[in-house]
């Protein structure tokens, strides 16, 4: 069985939560899919090519049909031509979003969770707030948990809070309602607040 640490307000480890027996009949696929999805949505799609009609120029015949012993040419806006449209080229019209439906979506997020609480990297607190909003705060609480890359997840992050994470770069605080399998995926560690993996388990 998975199962989450539980850590105290001081990131001090108090004890274990077992993730319910349905987290281990999950199959990775719903997390391939997710992201998959997940990453074809941020695609950036900057390649464009014209093709000969939306190349400018081209209303005269370059030259005659016949008697200059090269082959015909009709404008100078065909591919063969330097300068030309591109046949079948890059377009940015085209879609690359793979869709997904919720209950996959649900199911990768589980099935991310249950990975990293089987490598000892999933952890619930009460709180993750800093009320100081000092960077030199959140860091004593990162270095106590002594993990590397890790995501904090809280309900709903105060400014403070964010402030004190901000210029952490071996750490990124979202809200629960940022929280998808792709991150959870990226990230080494997880360190989730009570209400937050207590609302995820009961979804299910």
């Amino acid at each position: 069985m998975s199962k989450a640490i539980v850590l105290d307000d001081n990131f001090v480890r108090l004890n274990e939560i077992q993730l319910p027996a349905r987290y281990d009949t999950i199959k990775e696929h719903n997390l391939y899919l997710y992201v998959k999805s997940y990453l074809a949505g941020i695609r950036t799609n900057g390649a464009h090519t014209k093709t000969r009609g939306k190349v400018s120029g081209g209303g005269k015949k370059p030259w005659s049909q016949k008697g200059g012993g090269r082959a015909r040419a009709g404008s100078i806006t065909s591919p063969v031509f330097v300068g030309g449209g591109v046949s079948h080229g890059p377009n940015n019209n085209k879609n690359y979003n793979i869709k997904i439906n919720k209950k996959q979506k649900k199911l990768a997020l589980e099935y991310a969770l249950k990975q990293k609480a089987q490598e000892n990297r999933l952890f619930v607190i009460r709180s993750i707030n800093v009320e100081s909003g000092k960077t030199k705060d959140a860091y004593k609480k990162f270095e106590i948990l002594q993990q590397k890359n890790v995501l904090f997840v809280t309900q709903i992050s105060d400014e403070k809070t964010f402030l004190a994470f901000r210029n952490l770069q071996s750490c990124y605080l979202v809200d629960a309602n940022e929280l998808n399998a792709y991150l959870v995926a990226r990230f080494r560690s997880i360190v989730i607040e009570q209400a937050v993996f207590d609302d995820i388990i009961k979804r299910g």
